[in-house]
C-alpha cells in the first residue's frame, strides 16, 4: 500500500469525499473555493475549511494551500 493510501485510511469520511473531489477536480483547476466545493458535496464552508487542513497537512498525492480569502476561503491545489 502507498503512503498516500495508507494516509487516506486515517481521514474522516467528509475529508475523504473532499480529497476525492480535489482528485477528480484537481486535474483541469487550480483553484477552489470552500463555499463551492461545500455546495457540491453537501457541507457547509466552514465543514469543508475545518477538513480541509487536515488534508493539506497530511502526504497525500494532492497538495492543498490555504491561498486567500475573499467571501469564502480559496485553496490552491496541484495534482
Amino acid at each position: 500500500m502507498s503512503t498516500s493510501a495508507a494516509a487516506s485510511t486515517d481521514l474522516t469520511d467528509k475529508q475523504q469525499r473532499i480529497l476525492a473531489y480535489l482528485r477528480r477536480k484537481g486535474e483541469t483547476k487550480t483553484y477552489f473555493k470552500s463555499r463551492l466545493i461545500g455546495e457540491e458535496l453537501g457541507m457547509t464552508a466552514k465543514e469543508v475549511g475545518t477538513n480541509m487542513t487536515a488534508i493539506a497537512n497530511g502526504e497525500f498525492d494532492v497538495d492543498v494551500e490555504k491561498w486567500g480569502y475573499s467571501s469564502s476561503t480559496t485553496w490552491q491545489v496541484s495534482v
